[in-house]
């Protein structure tokens, strides 16, 4: 990694086998059960630790491209980068490390996409889930963010799933909008958190446990996303089986924490044939993974302008405090493609820039997203 130059506006990981997972594909061997277990599709393996002893990929060069999703288009609100892209680069690449380290399903149709696609993957966007208590919530992690440049944009609410999220721009970075691979722009960010007030007190009591046990964590959010960490002790298995009848998203964050919960991969921003989400559906179902089919595989805005989709989430043994070693969800990996707003429908489509694209997210694809994790997803068998 020593050759990576200051000033660069994305980053590329080495990908290769990690000392922490060991996986042959199919990943379809099963250690533990769980109130997860998925017997079907590729999304369960087998994991020792659930922090990774080497985050560090060694082995023949194989890059992933850190790049931004958009240019902002809200110019009275521009902003630049600030502080050293270098810095703030490395620490993406660290929390996708952690992210490819316990889910081998995006480490592979990541592989798989770059194979046919020349070795360039843009990001549309990451994705995290905090608890809305006592700073543990959006703003914990949204800091590191709004520090180097990052705005804040529209929030979303999910009202049945007692969620809130906003999503940040990336900050402008004159150079990199003409360049491609690590030279590319930054992605958007989405974080959301658990209205923890609005959940019963027997879930809030161990949400406060918790969050207090964490002490001043919350500050560092960033630096347990990009260790791989939780900033508060392991919980008992009681705990998690507890919150997950009542939220299952709040005991996804009980046990991943500040991790990565997804990144999305820019469909448009292709070259190959894959740059329509549709025909990347296919060929992610022709190469044995499963899709989050709630509300449809494909999730689409009212105004017809983002689409999106996502897997199924990969799940890995968990040791709770008790003693108990059970299966729980980890992360999976979305797919985004933003088409051209209506003002520019008449540009020439080898002109068209990511600004002339729809931006922004969208409460009801988002909703469907989030059952990614879902144990009704992660226990569904393909037909």
């Amino acid at each position: 990694m020593g050759t990576f130059m200051k000033f660069r506006s994305g980053i590329f990981l080495k990908s290769a086998a990690v000392s922490s997972i060991e996986f042959s594909l199919p990943f379809s061997s099963l250690t533990y059960s769980s109130v997860f277990r998925s017997d079907s599709g590729r999304n369960f393996i087998s994991m020792k630790s659930e922090i990774p002893r080497n985050l560090n990929f060694q082995g023949k060069s194989r890059d992933f491209s850190i790049v931004r999703g958009s240019k902002d288009r809200h110019a009275d609100e521009d902003s630049s980068f600030q502080g050293d892209e270098y810095f703030f680069c490395r620490a993406l690449e660290a929390m996708e490390k952690v992210y490819l380290n316990r889910n081998p399903t995006a480490k592979a149709i990541l592989e798989l996409v770059r194979s046919i696609d020349d070795d360039r993957i843009c990001y549309d966007h990451f994705a995290f889930r905090t608890f809305g208590v006592d700073g543990h919530g959006i703003d914990s992690l949204a800091k590191f963010f709004t520090d180097f440049g990052y705005v804040q944009r529209e929030e979303l609410r999910f009202t049945a799933k007692k969620l809130k999220a906003f999503w940040f721009s990336p900050p402008s970075i004159p150079h990199s909008d003409a360049g491609t691979s690590a030279f590319g722009p930054l992605p958007r960010i989405f974080i959301s958190e658990l209205l923890v007030d609005q959940m019963s007190p027997e879930a809030q009591k161990i949400i406060r446990k918790y969050t207090e046990l964490s002490g001043n964590g919350n500050n560092y959010a960033a630096l347990a996303s990009a260790l791989g960490t939780l900033t508060w002790k392991k919980p008992s298995f009681t705990e998690f089986q507890q919150l997950a009848r009542e939220s299952e998203y709040a005991a996804w964050t009980l046990v991943n924490g500040y991790a990565l919960n997804h990144v999305t991969i820019s469909t448009h921003r292709l070259k190959s044939h894959l740059r329509k989400i549709g025909n990347l559906n296919e060929f992610i179902v022709q190469n044995g993974f499963k899709l989050n089919s709630e509300g449809g595989v494909l999730k689409v805005s009212p105004d017809g302008l983002l689409l999106q989709s996502s897997t199924v989430a990969d799940s890995t043994s968990f040791q709770f405090s008790d003693g108990t070693i059970e299966s729980v969800p980890r992360s999976y990996i979305e797919f985004a493609e933003r088409l051209v707003l209506p003002e520019f429908k008449n540009i020439p489509e080898n002109e068209v820039k990511e600004f002339h694209r729809r931006d922004g997210f969208e409460v009801g694809n988002a909703d469907k997203i989030f059952e990614s994790t879902s144990k009704d997803q992660l226990n569904r068998r393909v037909v």
